[in-house]
């Protein structure tokens, strides 16, 4: 099985998460499951029927953080100045279409979030990123379409 990179943060995030399920969230529902069941018969109560989903939907959560983390591995990410884009770098792009800046962090596909500035190191522009120096033109195939992005900057630091 193939391990999966993961900043510690963004482990501590996932671990964090499986927590609160597992101590706060589980046992609200199995409390919820209980006060329905004391309504009497089960299988006309609403209130059962709703608590049994939350249930499996909450299982189901805990079960897929369990294993998305059993998948990772943590990769420690350097601080400072950077010649090349690895894992952790956050790098400056500038579109060369548009002239649209945008900031990323190459992390793990378990942490990426577009939202939050994070990207994947293995998305099509995460990839076609990897050991790119600043000034270096970058095209890549997107299913949004191709993209020609130059590097503006490089460096080791959470994005901004």
């Amino acid at each position: 099985m193939n391990r999966l990179p993961i900043t510690r943060e963004g482990y501590n995030r996932l671990r964090a998460e499986l927590q609160r399920l597992e101590q706060k969230e589980r046992p609200k529902v199995i409390q919820a499951i209980s006060e329905a069941r004391e309504h009497g018969d089960i299988t006309e109560n609403a209130e059962y029927e709703a608590a049994k989903e939350k249930q499996a939907m909450l299982e189901g959560k805990i079960n897929d953080l369990h294993h998305k983390l059993s998948q990772c591995e943590i990769v420690e990410v350097s601080q400072g100045s950077a010649d090349r884009v690895t894992f952790g770098s956050t790098v400056d792009l500038e579109d060369l279409d548009t002239g649209e800046e945008v900031q990323y962090r190459l992390v793990g596909p378990y942490e990426a979030d577009l939202a939050q500035g994070t990207i994947s190191v293995t998305s099509p522009i995460g990839r076609a990123l990897i050991g790119k120096e600043t000034g270096d033109d970058v095209k890549v195939q997107t299913p949004g379409g191709m993209k020609n992005l130059e590097i503006l900057n490089v460096r080791y630091a959470a994005k901004s």
